[in-house]
């Protein structure tokens, strides 16, 4: 039987890195997103023995604004999710946590790696998938990658996944011998997932 595939996606952080890499986070707003399916689906087809693997599910951690204290970010933020959803993909949000001197300050996301970082744990010890692939450079979620690898020598199997430009070629690693596959996506792969919908627009 092939290998159950699951990516673990950083919403912020991918979006984040994406405009950082290519876009020098500057541009409209829709730059740097991307479609959730095509990019897992992407990852899934790379890497070793990319043949024998198959896609079975996607899973994006976000914050989520406030419906009454930010109403304006709170509806785009939902139809990004529904559409996520419809496609497909297991969305787990997590409140942001607003600061007293907001929108002076912006508001922060808590809990998303933790979240993460416990799915992915979790489903390496109930047998969920076999090959668990984070995407993001959030250096909080290297513990849960050093258990993972360290607990399971061969099955289940940890990568990660990264953008790489000539600004930005960072990965997840861990510590110690072992080493973990990064599926690194370039330009030419974020142009063939992005999502260039605009999500304000209802």
């Amino acid at each position: 039987m092939p290998d159950r595939v699951v990516v673990f996606i950083d919403a912020q952080n991918v979006y984040r890195g994406a405009r950082n890499a290519f876009f020098g986070d500057k541009g409209l707003h829709p730059l740097g997103q991307i479609d959730p399916i095509a990019v897992a689906e992407l990852i899934c087809g790379r890497g070793l023995a990319a043949d024998s693997r198959v896609l079975h599910e996607v899973r994006i951690y976000t914050g989520r604004p406030d419906s009454t204290r930010d109403p304006r970010a709170y509806g785009p933020h939902m139809r990004q999710c529904a559409a996520w959803e419809k496609s497909g993909v297991v969305v787990v949000p997590r409140a942001l946590r607003y600061p007293f001197d907001w929108p002076r300050q912006k508001a922060e996301e808590k809990g998303i790696d933790v979240a993460l970082a416990v799915d992915f744990i979790a489903g390496a010890i109930e047998d969920a998938w076999d090959v668990g692939v984070i995407f993001s450079t959030d250096t909080d979620l290297r513990p849960a990658l050093e258990y993972v690898a360290s607990k399971f020598p061969v099955r289940p199997r940890a990568e990660v996944a990264a953008w790489k430009s000539p600004v930005a070629n960072r990965q997840l690693t861990i510590r110690g011998p072992r080493r973990i596959w990064c599926h690194f996506l370039d330009r030419s792969d974020y142009d063939s997932v992005c999502d260039e919908r605009d999500y304000n627009q209802s």
